[in-house]
């Protein structure tokens, strides 16, 4: 059965969820409705509606107009087994010492990396992006630097790749957390994959609100991989959860992104010690005075 699509900006949240609203009345009924920030600066938000059955073109054309929306897009997709296309076209990444591959990979592994199996799903995570891979890369100089962290969560977790990499070099528990109930459990099953049931906990939780993230605390090392809005509304909560000397890995921002958010935990306390632009997408080192 085909899928349809339904996209179109707009500037202004309140503009944006009032036309999501009214996309979940049309006639046929979407299957589901979404609602982001483009995070570029730009103030627009994308408003996406998916369908069974091919929808009306002339409703939508009447409720762009309405909410001042750009004409919608629409596509059809074809009937296609993402996941597994996913895992058949993407390559393995290097990032530092890491090696992450999938299991139709599994006979390409050198010697003398460190070896991570992420299976592609519909959580993020697979360290293609330049957000994973800059984490990782961070992650690899700090180690190779000499430090030694305790004390790790991954806050926003994703498929859990930054906290299996911290536990295999490190060879201590650590916490990993989403606010995803399907991430959290891909999380879960990328550790028993690589070996590491028991080492990495994970927990579905926004920020660190949960009863055993507030027991582990203060960190000496927090990844968070998420996004820029999150990232500044975390600041205070990130430094009250920090060690002295303890590290920050931020990324999930872009470059252009970067200046506010090194404001934001510059304001809390922390200085920057590295950066690194990957394309589009920064990945920042901050350490707590």
């Amino acid at each position: 059965m085909p899928t349809y699509t339904a996209l179109t900006t707009l500037p202004g949240q309140d503009a944006a969820e009032s036309l999501a609203d009214a996309m979940e009345k049309m006639t046929p009924e979407p299957t589901g409705v979404g609602v982001f920030e483009i995070e570029d600066g730009s103030g627009l938000w994308e408003v996406g509606g998916y369908f069974l059955e091919q929808p009306d073109t002339m409703t939508l054309d009447l409720l762009a107009m309405a909410f001042g929306a750009n004409p919608f897009h629409l596509s059809e997709l074809p009937e296609i087994d993402w996941v597994a296309k996913v895992r058949r076209d993407l390559a393995p990444v290097v990032a530092g010492r890491f090696f992450l591959y999938g299991s139709h990979d599994a006979d390409k592994v050198p010697e003398g990396v460190v070896p991570l199996q992420i299976e592609a799903t519909v959580a993020f995570g697979t360290g293609h992006h330049g957000t994973t891979l800059g984490c990782l890369r961070a992650l690899d100089r700090l180690d190779a630097a000499g430090v030694r962290a305790q004390n790790v969560i991954d806050v926003g977790c994703g498929t859990g790749v930054l906290a299996l990499a911290a536990a295999k070099i490190w060879d201590r528990p650590v916490l990993a957390s989403d606010i995803d109930e399907v991430a959290v459990e891909v999380a879960q099953a990328n550790a028993d994959i690589n070996g590491m049931t028991g080492r990495i906990t994970c927990l579905e939780a926004a920020g660190f609100a949960h009863p055993q993230i507030k027991a582990a605390a203060p960190f000496d090392l927090i990844f968070a991989n998420i996004l820029k809005g999150p990232l500044v509304e975390l600041a205070p909560d990130m430094a009250a959860h920090c060690t002295a000397g303890g590290r920050l890995i931020l990324s999930g921002l872009l470059v252009l992104q970067a200046e506010s958010i090194i404001a934001a935990y510059v304001a809390q306390g922390f200085t920057l010690a590295e950066r690194e632009d990957i394309g589009e997408w920064a990945t920042l080192v901050l350490v707590k005075a």
